[in-house]
């Protein structure tokens, strides 16, 4: 053999690799890739020429483990095991297709012809492929969870669920090597790495060792370092983030230090992009209301005073929202009807035999209460099971439980395929409410709490209301309805709340406030209460969630019963609008309009528009500053600059 051709281009485009470039060969596990050998003597005879084939990864390759094969020339393709067949005929030109082992380990390669030739390769998961775990059988569904650099995930409330568009990058240049380097720093390869190489050909020893990596918490040598704080001193806000790409690329340049700062949405953007870089189709799944049960009793118990002050002394709490992601694949270490869907959380909240991780576990055995079954999933039960109790602490030392119709386990949401709408997933964790299916999910789960659970009837009914309207930068009011459904009258006490919140449940400071000592209700009576909100007070007071909770507590006087009503406002931030001017061309310069109105009653001082676009901007951020004040701003874009028009 004189010389030789990868054929990178035909190879890659064949894998569904090409995105990632072909000036290397990129292919995947369970399908052939073809080189082509190019002899400068003698020619290939079928049936007596020989060729002895070795394919080895990590840094101690040994049979037994999977992570060295050896191989000859078959006279077909085994599609069972590492095997070579010669495709051409007779000649100086050797046509050689080489079969990846469906079940072989993921990662670098190095492939040895007659122990004299040698090259490099990259080996992925295979979800185009019948016998790899993660076989998908949709081209729609491929072409959004492995192939799609773009998405949205749902952030803000499950009564106004607010898209955040996303760019996952899995195919910008670098993302694929530091997605291979995240494998290669996690513990268990610096510890033993001839195992954990060997452990790569199982998904979900993969996706349990991601969900680890993308946290630092065990000082790991992690991707992302978590923030729930008020300001973010040495680092960015997570909010601040609109893509996977920098935080990768940060980490990898950075001799693999923690990025700062992420939070959950974060967390769960990076594992997605580094699973679909990896051949794994992933999406990111956003749970409303989400329960973080800290000592595993499936109940949060929250205490309130009558000032309807929360007592923040427990852990256990409760989440506007939490995003984790979902890999698909099979089970076999489980009984059949666990494959498909499989919910894992990077996001570090509790260890996992000794480590900040979460899953991988089905969505199915959460359904289902299948809570023995791996990994972690009493936790993920909880936090879409939990039962939520309020319980009042009177002045005089006595406590009563509040009646309150808060669930949690919301709008599990994600991104619909091929559609920037969202998918109302919930059906797939969780049986209907109050049917026969649920409770014998509970019963399997020994929910007692929910089993025991009468629905509390005291004869006072409270709701919230909203004015219509409402945004950020104005004043407004909300209104506690309140309604006697007795045959008696009844005096009662109403605290009308309402504070910023962080999505993660977090309690911060007061936008507005009413203790109305003297509420009387006639039998069958119902009483509007408003509570006025205004900018001047509640703009200081906004984290960066633009969340407002509020919260209507009514104590009955002559029974000291309570019920209790809360809903969370979102501000949301005011769109920014984005006009393509022209018909865009491959290959040719793309104009487009970029329009902020304003909304507040106040100029914006120094601002910055951040720009980043799948195959547009190469992985990179444009940014434009511009000091002066902005009430409507028009911003004209060209690949070479940024040309603005402020009116």
């Amino acid at each position: 053999v004189s010389t030789w051709d990868l054929a990178c281009q035909f190879n890659n485009t064949d894998h569904h690799t090409e995105l990632n470039g072909t000036d290397r060969l990129i292919v995947r596990r369970g399908q052939a890739f073809t080189i082509s050998l190019y002899l400068n003597s003698g020619s290939y005879q079928p049936g007596y020429s020989q060729l002895h084939i070795t394919a080895e990864t990590g840094p101690q390759p040994e049979e037994q483990y999977g992570t060295r094969a050896v191989f000859g020339l078959s006279d077909e393709i085994d599609d069972t095991r590492w095997s070579a067949a010669v495709s051409s005929p007779p000649g100086d030109t050797v046509c050689l297709s080489v079969y990846a082992a469906p079940d072989a380990p993921i990662g670098r390669y190095v492939l040895t012809l007659d122990g004299r030739i040698q090259f490099d390769f990259i080996l992925l998961f295979n979800p185009w492929c019948t016998r790899d775990v993660v076989y998908m059988d949709s081209e729609e569904k491929l072409a959004e969870y492995v192939l799609a650099q773009d998405g949205i995930i749902f952030r803000g409330d499950a009564e106004y669920p607010v898209p955040l568009a996303w760019y996952f990058g899995q195919f910008e240049e670098g993302i694929l090597d530091a997605c291979l380097r995240i494998l290669d720093m996690n513990p268990k390869h610096r510890r033993n790495p001839g195992k954990d190489c060997s452990g790569r050909r199982n998904v979900i020893y993969v996706t349990r060792v991601l969900s680890a990596m993308i946290n630092s918490n065990d000082r790991d040598y992690g991707v992302l370092e978590g923030c729930w704080k008020d300001t973010f001193d040495g680092g960015v806000s997570p909010m601040s983030w609109r893509g996977s790409v920098q935080i990768l690329r940060t980490w990898s340049s950075t001799s693999c230090l923690p990025v700062r700062f992420g939070q959950c949405w974060v967390f769960a953007a990076v594992a997605c992009s580094v699973s679909r870089a990896l051949g794994i189709p992933c999406r990111v799944v956003t749970n409303y209301y989400s329960a973080h049960d800290t000592n595993s009793n499936l109940v949060i118990e929250r205490y309130l005073n009558e000032k309807g002050e929360i007592d923040s002394s427990t852990r256990d709490m409760i989440w506007n929202y939490h995003c984790w992601v979902e890999s698909w694949m099979t089970r076999p270490d489980l009984p059949p009807g666990f494959d498909g869907w499989q919910a894992s959380d990077p996001t570090p909240q509790e260890k996992s035999e000794g480590v900040f991780c979460c899953g991988p576990v089905p969505v199915r055995a959460i359904k289902e209460g299948e809570l023995t079954f791996k990994y972690d999933a009493p936790f993920v039960f909880a936090e879409v099971n939990a039962d939520l109790v309020y319980t009042l602490k009177y002045n005089d030392g006595s406590t009563r439980k509040i009646v309150n119709d808060q669930k949690v386990g919301q709008k599990i949401s994600t991104k619909s395929v091929g559609r920037d709408e969202r998918e109302d997933i919930t059906h797939l964790y969780k049986y209907p409410e109050g049917s026969a299916e649920e409770r014998q999910v509970f019963e399997k789960a020994n929910h007692q709490n929910k089993l025991l659970q009468q629905k509390g009837n005291s004869g006072l009914h409270i709701t919230i209301k909203l004015s219509t309207g409402i945004r950020k930068g104005c004043d407004f009011d909300v209104f506690a309805i309140v309604s006697n459904n007795t045959e008696e009258n009844k005096k009662c006490r109403l605290v009308f709340a309402s504070r910023a919140v962080s999505y993660n449940g977090i309690i911060g400071r007061e936008c507005g406030f009413k203790d109305l000592l003297n509420v009387e209700l006639a039998p069958g009576g119902e009483r509007k209460v408003p509570l006025s909100l205004n900018y001047s007070k509640y703009c200081t007071n906004l984290t960066e969630d633009n969340l407002i909770r509020l919260g209507a507590l009514l104590i009955d006087y002559s029974t000291k019963e309570a019920v209790m009503a809360m809903r969370d406002i979102v501000l949301d931030d005011p769109e920014i609008k984005i006009r393509i001017l022209g018909e865009p061309k491959e290959k040719r310069k793309l104009a487009a309009e970029l329009t902020l109105q304003n909304p507040l009653p106040e100029p914006l001082q120094g601002c910055c528009f951040t720009i980043e676009g799948a195959n547009l901007t190469g992985g990179s951020s444009i940014r434009f500053f511009h000091s002066t004040s902005w009430q409507l701003i028009h911003i004209y874009l060209i690949p070479e600059g940024i040309k603005k028009l402020l009116t």
